[in-house]
């Protein structure tokens, strides 16, 4: 999965974010995203995070993605 797919279909799902997102490696399997979105108000970490998680839940699963590490907090 490449850096600029997995950008923009956080940005369709959190359109009013700001979101970071890194590659780990260089591979397009590992990434590092950094989200701060309003939808995240009233959530628990965990939850922002199965949130998130839920948008490639597919890619996960296939292993398209293997690793996916979060950084999510509320913008209020």
């Amino acid at each position: 999965m490449q850096k600029t797919e997995l950008f923009e279909r956080l940005k369709i799902q959190y359109p009013n974010a700001t979101i970071e997102v890194t590659d780990l490696t260089g591979g397009g399997d590992h990434y590092e995203v950094s989200i701060v979105s309003d939808a995240f108000k009233g959530l628990s970490r965990i939850d922002q995070h199965k949130a998130v998680m839920q948008v490639f839940a597919e890619e996960l699963q296939t292993g398209e993605l293997h690793a996916l590490s979060l950084k999510t907090k509320s913008q209020s």
